[in-house]
């Protein structure tokens, strides 16, 4: 076996076992860091594989502690980002998956895990496809993400959502605006990874609104 055989074979051994030791809320963060990787810094190519495999962790965490809103918030974020990697009829399936975790999140906590769930289920509804194979709903994604504005006005998250949302409604200047609060966001305590990747998805899509305004 080579080293790089060997390396890929502990990088998804680590993705699908599950912790076995440690409190919840130290589960939690290594399951964020992992996403963090695979989202960001993982090949396209292998980027379903390894959500799946960390979907199956995420399921197993929020079996464990059930009425855990943030568990279930943070396992609709994997499944959605496998949707995003996996494409094509089963994507759809995933996508409500999805949706499913997100909207029981927020029965749970009416902050929606400080508006990340909302971020999350937000999303969701301006990108996947309309009816009958999606439920696009472009007013609901509007008052799902000013929601997350709402409990976190100069966030990153909030901000680059609600930016990709104006500019995928076509209104481009009013996108610049949030894009660039996206930008200029304080970083957040322990997702190094995510603040550069994010950043990176929002400078690409300021630049793009800039030049449609």
């Amino acid at each position: 076996m080579t080293k790089f055989s060997l390396a890929l074979l502990l990088a998804t051994f680590a993705l699908v076992a599950p912790a076995r030791a440690g409190s919840v809320e130290d589960e939690l963060v290594q399951l964020q860091r992992d996403w963090e990787v695979v989202r960001y810094q993982t090949p396209a190519a292998g980027r379903a594989r390894r959500f799946e495999l960390l979907a199956e962790r995420a399921r197993q965490l929020a079996e464990a502690h059930p009425g855990r809103a943030e568990l279930l918030s943070w396992e609709g974020r994997v499944v959605s980002s496998w949707a995003d990697a996996q494409g094509g009829l089963r994507a759809l399936l995933l996508v409500r998956r999805a949706k499913a975790l997100y909207e029981d999140a927020l029965r749970l906590d009416a902050r929606g895990v400080d508006g990340a769930a909302y971020d999350g289920l937000g999303a969701l509804y301006y990108r996947t496809l309309p009816w009958p194979l999606g439920f696009a709903d472009r007013e609901r994604a509007r008052e799902l993400l000013e929601k997350a504005l709402a409990l976190d006005p100069a966030g990153l998250e909030p901000n680059y959502f609600y930016g990709e949302f104006l500019l995928d409604s076509g209104r481009a200047a009013q996108a610049v605006d949030y894009l660039e609060r996206a930008m200029a966001a304080a970083p957040r305590h322990g997702h190094y990874v995510a603040d550069i990747g994010r950043r990176e998805e929002a400078r690409t899509l300021l630049e793009k609104a800039r030049a449609a305004r």
